[in-house]
């Protein structure tokens, strides 16, 4: 706890801080030790680290661009005093000269200090390196003092969704903002988020995906558009999932999956470069390069290697039933062979591609949004990269046939009817729409939470998210 509790009017509106610990870490790295800059500045952070020797004070200042020493004397202090006083986690503002001390210590003297905000839960040794994970997330606010890479993630993921914008609208694609309430949960197979609308008397549901609206604007002529949104699921959690999460989509006219491949591997390169200096990365402690050209292969091609079976659409379903029980993948009745053929590969085959690779060409049974493929009965030109042995994105050759997307959307609702909650019902108003014309479009939804912990390592995808999904708590007053 704080030595007192400061009343509110004896706290500051606003403080006009001149420099940050980053910069005059940067700028004054050559100033020598025991001299003076002759730079005045006013700082502003939390103090983290506090030693007393006598007439002298060392107090380490914590910022959002690094840290820095505040020196302060009992000669040339204000309030000595009171500052000596000071509990670890308090905010304060400091103001004096940048010099470094004769331990080589970049500091401010500080001549003048305020008290900006008190620590009235401490930041004593318990929160050093928080490790209890569920603390950690439930009070981000203090793990990202405790653990300083919790809020280097955090800004790593800044700065990775302002590089893929800055990618899209160097080559003409515009943003866009689609509705989070939607009448009908299409553009993915998942189970949604219902709610209900009083005005309308009618129930709504949080987005699963982002497609069908932006292909709406194609539609209506956007020719290359994007949307990076918040979607929302209404699943398990694991490593890999929570409930709520960020995704990229992208919708460029004209253009296929050939075409999404070569933008998929240039922007996740891109990215990579701006966050991390380069393309060549270490995951999970081992190498994973991003550079271009990622490797390409069919579904069946990557089963054939990694299962060593052969299968296809083509064989009867009993056998591909057969098949997957003998490699202990769980079935049911009603799948299909398309349906089989996707089990067989995710069991077998997707954890173990460390890729970065295109897998391509999905059985049309499992893909009812995607164009059928131009030379493979059964299949659909579509593709996920895999990176570290999960996907990273989805990606198709778009359907534009309003007849073919009427039918899918049809057997999506008996699979619905028959029980499964994941699969989509009818979207008249999108049919509508591809009846006024699609043109030959090329989409791409990218999870950016994914793309953030391949980024910084990070191997829960609760690292990079500010606040995860957790189970309510009770909180005892303090």
């Amino acid at each position: 706890m704080a030595a007192t509790v400061t009343t509110p009017d004896a706290i500051p509106y606003r403080v006009e801080v001149t420099a940050q610990a980053g910069e005059l870490q940067k700028r004054f790295s050559m100033l020598p030790a025991g001299a003076g800059s002759g730079e005045v500045a006013t700082v502003a952070g939390r103090v983290m680290f506090r030693r007393e020797m006598g007439k002298l004070a060392f107090l380490n200042l914590n910022e959002w661009t690094g840290s820095l020493q505040l020196f302060a004397g009992a000669g040339w202090t204000d309030r000595f005093a009171e500052l000596k006083k000071l509990s670890l986690g308090d905010w304060l503002a400091a103001t004096g000269e940048v010099v470094r001390t004769k331990t080589g210590e970049l500091s401010v003297r500080v001549a003048q200090w305020e008290l900006l905000a008190e620590a009235r839960r401490s930041f004593g040794d318990k929160w050093h390196g928080i490790a209890d994970t569920d603390t950690r997330y439930r009070q981000r606010y203090a793990d990202m003092w405790a653990n300083p890479r919790s809020r280097e993630v955090l800004l790593a993921r800044s700065r990775a969704v302002s590089a893929i914008r800055h990618y899209l609208e160097d080559r003409g694609f515009v943003e866009v903002e689609t509705p989070a309430l939607h009448t009908v949960p299409g553009g993915g197979t998942a189970k949604p988020f219902v709610t209900h609308h009083n005005a309308l008397d009618t129930d709504l549901y949080l987005r699963i995906a982002l497609e069908l609206h932006l292909k709406r604007l194609v539609v209506g002529g956007m020719e290359r558009v994007f949307e990076i949104g918040r979607v929302f699921r209404n699943e398990g959690l694991s490593p890999r999932h929570n409930p709520e999460f960020t995704m990229l989509e992208l919708y460029q006219a004209y253009a296929d999956y050939y075409d999404m491949m070569a933008l998929t591997e240039e922007m996740v390169a891109h990215v990579a470069r701006d966050v991390t200096g380069g393309t060549d990365l270490v995951y999970a402690g081992k190498p994973l390069a991003l550079a271009p050209p990622w490797r390409k292969a069919t579904m069946l091609e990557l089963i054939a290697e990694h299962a060593g079976v052969e299968v296809s659409l083509d064989m009867p379903v009993g056998d591909l039933r057969n098949r997957a029980k003998a490699l202990e993948v769980p079935v049911e009745d009603q799948w299909g062979p398309g349906k089989l053929v996707l089990e067989i590969y995710e069991k077998t085959t997707e954890p173990y591609l460390w890729g970065p690779v295109f897998v391509m060409d999905y059985p049309k049974e499992v893909s009812p949004l995607a164009r059928n493929h131009r030379s493979k009965p059964g299949f659909v030109e579509r593709f996920e990269p895999v990176v570290a042995g999960r996907e990273l994105a989805n990606a198709f050759s778009e359907l534009n046939d309003p007849d073919e997307q009427r039918a899918t959307f049809d057997a999506q609702a008996k699979l619905r009817a028959s029980g499964d909650e994941e699969a989509m019902p009818v979207d008249d108003d999108y049919v509508r729409a591809l009846e006024y014309g699609l043109p030959p479009t090329g989409g791409l939804g990218i999870g950016i939470d994914r793309l953030v912990m391949l980024l910084t390592g990070s191997e829960a995808i609760r690292e990079v998210i500010a606040f995860p999904t957790l189970r309510p708590e009770a909180l005892e007053p303090s």
